[in-house]
């Protein structure tokens, strides 16, 4: 595909014919792009116990054969072609209408915001509560009483069951 994530395009077909937007993502395998601020589409959020319903409004993908990118030098439309370049020998992309060298730049992503550990998160991480097994005495450590000889807490913990059927 010709056109990357970060190129300046034009939509040149449908609803939003005549619009300028940067390519926020590439879907390749679909040969569509999403583009900012373009095939803008509502999508109603139904409410929760944490958060209430909204509308949310979002880009839609749009067909790769309904834009076309923006030439740097003139602001307008241009299929997209390659050449040589003869000082380093690799492939650059350009610009057909005005010949002048189109550079990929990445949109990078908004950072996630980190959760931050509060002093009663760290303390409560520290002191882990015993699980239910080792409580009852089973495992490695019920299994070291028992060969000791010893009669502890585990072995009362267990309950037995009775042999007749109401007694």
């Amino acid at each position: 595909m010709k056109l990357s994530q970060g190129d300046s395009v034009v939509v040149i077909a449908g609803k939003d014919k005549g619009k300028k937007g940067t390519i926020m993502r590439v879907l390749a395998a679909q040969n569509r792009v999403i583009v900012s601020g373009v095939n803008i589409m509502t999508k109603h959020v139904k409410k929760t116990t944490q958060s209430e319903g909204k509308k949310m409004r979002l880009e839609a993908s749009i067909s790769v054969s309904n834009v076309q990118i923006v030439d740097p030098k003139t602001g307008k439309a241009s299929r997209v072609g390659y050449r040589i370049d003869q000082k380093t020998g690799q492939k650059v992309r350009i610009a057909k209408k005005s010949g002048t060298p189109l550079t990929r730049t990445k949109i990078e992503a908004a950072p996630k915001e980190k959760k931050e550990a509060s002093a009663t998160d760290t303390s409560a991480m520290k002191t882990k509560k015993p699980g239910f097994w080792n409580k009852v005495g089973f495992g490695a450590d019920a299994a070291a009483e028992g060969v000791k000889g010893e009669t502890g807490p585990a072995k009362a913990a267990i309950p037995t069951r009775s042999a007749g059927r109401g007694s």
